[in-house]
């Protein structure tokens, strides 16, 4: 018996154990690469969301009549502007809430105002904020 080849027990059980080490980290890359690309595309997401809101804002006329006199203040999806009541997240936004805030400069509003967009996802506790001026 001592002229046939083969492996032992003992080498097999050995190979399994490396085989299953390997595995077990490829799989952990891999559930770490989805987590981070989902990340990131939930980021992007939001950074788009403020990105968009804050160019309706700065879109919109500046006058007493239309109410967009500092300091005002809406939350989508729950508080539409009271401007525009039909004013909305865009389609494919669920989860998201956005707060923008307008403040005047200074104690009176003399035309320019600090315009701040929050946005957060009810997943995920980071919060994307922007900030930019607007003026008459």
């Amino acid at each position: 018996m001592k002229s046939e080849k083969g492996f032992s027990l003992l080498e097999v059980m050995i190979a399994m154990l490396v085989m299953g080490l390997i595995g077990a980290a490829f799989l952990g890359s891999v559930f770490t690469a989805t987590k981070t690309v989902f990340i990131t595309d939930e980021r992007a997401s939001a950074e788009s969301l403020a990105r968009s809101e804050m160019e309706y804002v700065k879109s919109l006329r500046y006058d007493e009549e239309s109410q967009t006199v500092a300091p005002w203040a809406y939350e989508l999806p729950t508080t539409p502007p009271p401007w525009d009541e039909n004013h909305s997240l865009p389609e494919g936004y669920e989860g998201y809430i956005v707060s923008v805030r307008a403040d005047p400069l200074d104690f009176v509003d003399n035309g320019i105002q600090k315009i701040t967009v929050t946005v957060e996802h009810l997943d995920n506790p980071e919060v994307i904020e922007l900030e930019s001026y607007r003026s008459q």
